[in-house]
């Protein structure tokens, strides 16, 4: 066992499938195709904005006929599925020039390589691949569309996981708890790439931005927990309030007048005033309520 920097990190994972022979291998292993290619693109985005958002692919390489775009997603947020469709569309779209060509000269492939589980099991499967082909009432499939958007978890390999995707998807999930058996994982590019992971063997510079990397998911994470707790603090605070305005209803519908209200309560006049006429920001509570 060799400890390792675990591949669900956005840096080293770049680091490692950025290098052309690696991107090149894992491309054909998952899609069957052989890249052309002499260089692999790291946050990579176009000349010209395409669309009203700005994309930056984590790994981008094309040739002649292909475009292939390879992204590593950590957390999944709520938009995940809509997200990375955005990003594929935008790959066919930027291709098209003019009104008078439509045609698309690249295939593309969007590769997403998802390091954790969804909660709501949205993804219980190794690999998933979506297609845009046509099917027809005959329930045949027209193959007029050779591009794919392909949704790879690692976490959730099985013994249905192709073969060759599941040496790749085996190798990356080994490295998820930061150690990994290199005797288990034959081929000699993956033990270059244990190699490449070692945590003795990388450079100062690398291991710099995986630090920078870890601080700024760990703000992310700690943004979210403090949104969280915001909620629950003013939900409870609503739910009080509700409590205590159904009291002070029910108080006026048997005769009780403000003063005494307030007395029994505990609070002034003010605030009984205040709490008949309750106002917040998700909406409002009033003593008709």
């Amino acid at each position: 066992m060799v400890k390792v920097i675990p591949l669900q990190s956005g840096v080293m994972f770049k680091h490692i499938f950025g290098q052309v022979d690696v991107f090149k291998a894992f491309v054909k292993d998952v899609v069957g195709v052989e890249l052309n290619i002499d260089r692999v693109h790291m946050e990579y985005e176009y000349p010209k904005p395409i669309g009203s958002v700005k994309i930056k692919y984590d790994l981008f390489a094309e040739d002649v006929s292909q475009r292939v775009v390879v992204e590593i997603q950590h957390v999944k947020e709520g938009d995940f599925f809509d997200r990375f469709l955005y990003y594929h569309l935008i790959s066919l779209a930027e291709q098209v020039k003019g009104a008078e060509k439509y045609q698309f000269e690249q295939v593309v492939y969007t590769i997403v390589v998802l390091t954790s589980v969804p909660k709501n099991k949205s993804i219980n499967f190794s690999v998933g691949v979506s297609g845009m082909n046509p099917i027809t009432e005959f329930g045949e499939m027209v193959e007029v569309y050779p591009h794919r958007l392909i949704f790879l978890s690692p976490r959730l390999v099985n013994e249905r996981t192709p073969p060759l995707i599941r040496e790749w998807l085996e190798l990356i999930k080994d490295s998820l708890d930061k150690e990994i058996d290199e005797t288990v994982h034959h081929r000699p590019m993956f033990q270059r790439i244990i190699k490449g992971i070692e945590q003795m063997e990388i450079d100062p510079g690398t291991l710099a931005e995986i630090k920078d990397e870890k601080a700024w998911e760990y703000v992310q994470s700690e943004a979210r927990e403090e949104g969280r707790e915001k909620g629950r603090e003013e939900g409870e605070l609503v739910g009080a309030q509700k409590e205590r305005l159904k009291l002070a209803q029910a108080m006026i519908v048997q005769g009780l007048s403000h003063a005494q209200i307030a007395a029994i309560m505990g609070i002034s006049a003010r605030e009984l005033d205040e709490l008949l006429n309750i106002t917040n920001d998700k909406g409002q509570i009033t003593n008709d309520q």
